[in-house]
Formats: structure tokens, sequence, C-alpha cells
């Protein structure tokens, strides 16, 4: 689980597809964001405190040993991965958010899962196991998603019709090196993930899936327009796999191999059940509504972010 292709090859690739990514942002789009914040608002009040509690439920309900309680309540505490902005690209989420969302988890990170898992450590061991989430990791977050994008957005400002024609042939190389990826890791774990299912797989399975669910359900039940609830969805249920197993494995941290087996574990279900869930909403959202009433204006909730 902590082999060169996780620690060093998909970020590597997830820098490439961020590139793609900014081939198809402008500046308004971020602009939007700022003016409508509600959706980010929603999305990071349930990213901070609602998932850590129904993790936490969801612990004492599978009553898992307690070193896979810990390394449950990492995961919950973590934030949302790169990938999200993949899923959210490929599906149609609201990319810019999702992008300000990731920022914005990480730097949060440096304070809230420090103490999510110390916390964490004390009930379910017994000990107060400190670790506090060193700067650098912020920093590799950033370097990953804001630098690609950055320079993607400034060839789509200086030579637009450059950005246009390289779309769809990125779009294209995003699926081929995320599908690429999801095989090496698969392959590298075969021998392991057997048991690793076993002992945790259910859990990361429910909390996967109520992660996505809330992530999506919450915005739209808000009024959030559905753009922005999907790319909330994936953020909140796109966790940052790789950063939990990196701080359950480091010996300078938690030093457990037994912590960082939820972080495995989500990190192949999380690659599934997110294109899942991108197609499920995607095709409910595409259905026609028999008998609707058109209206003069936009429907409120549509508009709002």
């Amino acid at each position: 689980m902590d082999s060169a292709l996780t620690l060093i090859g998909l970020p590597v690739a997830l820098g490439i597809i961020m590139l793609g990514l900014g081939l198809g942002l402008t500046t308004g789009d971020f602009r939007r964001v700022a003016r409508h914040p509600k959706a980010a608002v929603i999305a990071l009040v349930c990213q901070v405190l609602l998932l850590p509690a129904l993790c936490f439920a969801l612990v004492l309900t599978f009553d898992l040993p307690p070193e896979l309680g810990v390394g449950m309540m990492l995961l919950a505490a973590s934030p949302g991965g790169t990938t999200a902005n993949l899923y959210s690209h490929l599906f149609g989420g609201h990319v810019a958010l999702n992008i300000s969302l990731t920022a914005i988890n990480s730097v949060l990170a440096v304070f809230t899962l420090p103490i999510v898992v110390n916390l964490s450590a004390a009930y379910f061991l017994g000990d107060a196991r400190s670790i506090g989430l060193q700067f650098d990791k912020v920093l590799q977050v950033f370097a990953i998603v804001l630098l690609p994008v950055a320079l993607g957005m400034l060839i789509r400002a200086r030579a637009s019709e450059v950005a246009r024609r390289l779309d769809r042939p990125v779009r294209v190389l995003s699926v081929v090196v995320l599908v690429a990826v999801i095989a090496g890791a698969v392959l590298g774990e075969r021998d392991n993930l057997a048991d690793y299912f076993v002992s945790v797989g259910l859990a990361v399975l429910a909390f996967n899936l109520l992660s996505l669910g809330i992530g999506y359900g919450v915005p739209r039940l808000a009024g959030v327009e559905r753009s922005a609830a999907k790319a909330a969805g994936f953020e909140i249920g796109i966790h940052n796999s790789t950063l939990a197993i990196t701080i359950a494995l480091s010996p300078a941290l938690l030093n457990s191999t037994q912590m960082a087996i939820p972080g495995a574990v989500y990190g192949v279900v999380m690659f599934f059940t997110a294109a899942a869930f991108g197609y499920l909403v995607n095709r409910v959202g595409a259905r026609p509504t028999r008998n609707r009433t058109v209206s003069s204006g936009p429907d409120p909730a549509e508009t709002a972010l």
C-alpha cells in the first residue's frame, strides 16, 4: 500500500490530469464561487463536522478493533483527494468549486486532522498518541492541485483555441491514466486485498457511500444547483486516502500498518463507487420531468451556489 505507484505515481499522474482540468477553467469560474459561497460553506461543514461524527458511529456499529477504528477516523479527517477534481470534471461537476474546496480543506486539515486523530486514539486506544500534520504535506497538495491547474488556465487565457482543441484528448487521456493507476494499485495489493476487505471492507464501503450521499444530498436539500452539488459530493466522498496511508505508516507519526488498512481499502473502493455515483446522478438528472410547468424564469434552486 506504500508502493512507489501509490506514493509517487499517483500524485504525478494526478498532476498531469489537473493540467487538463485547468484548460477548461477561467478566473470567472472562481469569482462565481466567491460570489455564491453557499455550496462551499455547506460542503466544508459536512466535511469537517458531520463526517467524523458519522464515521465514529460506524466504527462503534461495526465494532471494529481499536487500531482500525483510529484508521477510520484518520480517513474521515483527511481532506478531499485530488481525484475528486477529475471525477467532477468527467461527470459535469463544478470543477472550480472542487479545486477551491480541496485547497481550503488541505489548510484546515493541518488543525482538524490532528485533533480528530488524537481524540480517537485517546478513546479507542486509551492513550493520547499525539500527531501533527507537517506543513510540507499541505504544500504537496497545493503543488499537485494548484500549479498544474494554473498552467492550464494560463494556456487557455493566452491560447484559447489550443486549449479548446486539447480539451477532449486530455479528457480521454485522463480516463486512461486513471484506469491504469487503479489497475496498478489493485495488482500491487492483490495478495493483501482479501484480508483487508474482510477486516474493514463493509465499514469502509458504508462510510464511502454515506460520504457521497451526504456530499450531494445536503447541498441539494439546501437549494444548491446540481453541478455544485455534484462537486461537493465528489469532494466529500473521495478522501485523500494516500495522505491517510502516509500518516498511518510514517514512523514519525502513527507508525501503524493496522491504521493504514482503512485508507488502503478506501483507496480501491472509492474509484468504483465514485464512478457509479457520477453515472447515477447524471442519469437521474437527465430524466425528463413530466407535467412540468414552464416558468418565466430560472428556478432559484438551480441558480444559486
